[in-house]
């Protein structure tokens, strides 16, 4: 037989190539934002509609796979749910998913609509608006929960290379 290709293999290129297309993209989102505050404030609406349909399209269809191969992996390579570093990363896997759905999705739908009609205001003489203290403090969190949500991800990364433990 000239290539031996298993289903468990075939589940390893899904399971990796679903990091990589799921979170890849999640990681440009932190230049976006400063992009488009240094370019003009007018782009951060399309920054906000950009993460929001990276987090749908991209890192919540991957997760989902990254679960699923994940626990065929489990099963058939006989790994065992109780090592650290498989329990450890569907933990991960498992935050990454409540980030996304319960605070990325919601919190960029609210950023988008707050940036449009902040900046569609004018202010006193026909001046551009500014962007409120409100919209800057959540953005600054978002910001700074996306940071740790991209430290998980290389920490999962980390943990399914290495296999410590194992």
């Amino acid at each position: 037989m000239l290539f031996a290709i298993s289903l468990y293999d075939v589940s390893v290129f899904v399971h990796v190539s679903a990091v990589v297309v799921g979170f890849g993209a999640t990681f440009a989102l932190a230049l976006a934002f400063p992009l488009a505050v240094n370019l003009h404030p007018q782009h951060l609406p399309f920054v906000h509609r950009l993460s929001l349909a990276i987090n749908q399209r991209f890192a919540g269809p991957a997760l989902l796979l990254i679960l699923l191969t994940g626990i065929y992996q489990t099963i058939d390579g006989d790994w065992g749910f109780g090592k650290a570093w498989i329990s450890g990363t569907f933990l991960i896997v498992l935050i990454l998913g409540g980030l996304n759905g319960g605070y990325f999705v919601p919190t960029d739908r609210k950023l988008e609509a707050m940036a449009t009609r902040e900046l569609s205001a004018a202010g006193p003489g026909g001046e551009p608006a500014k962007l409120s203290d409100e919209y800057q403090r959540l953005a600054q969190r978002e910001g700074g929960i996306g940071a740790v949500a991209g430290f998980l991800v290389i920490v999962a990364v980390f943990l399914m290379v290495t296999k410590p433990g194992a």
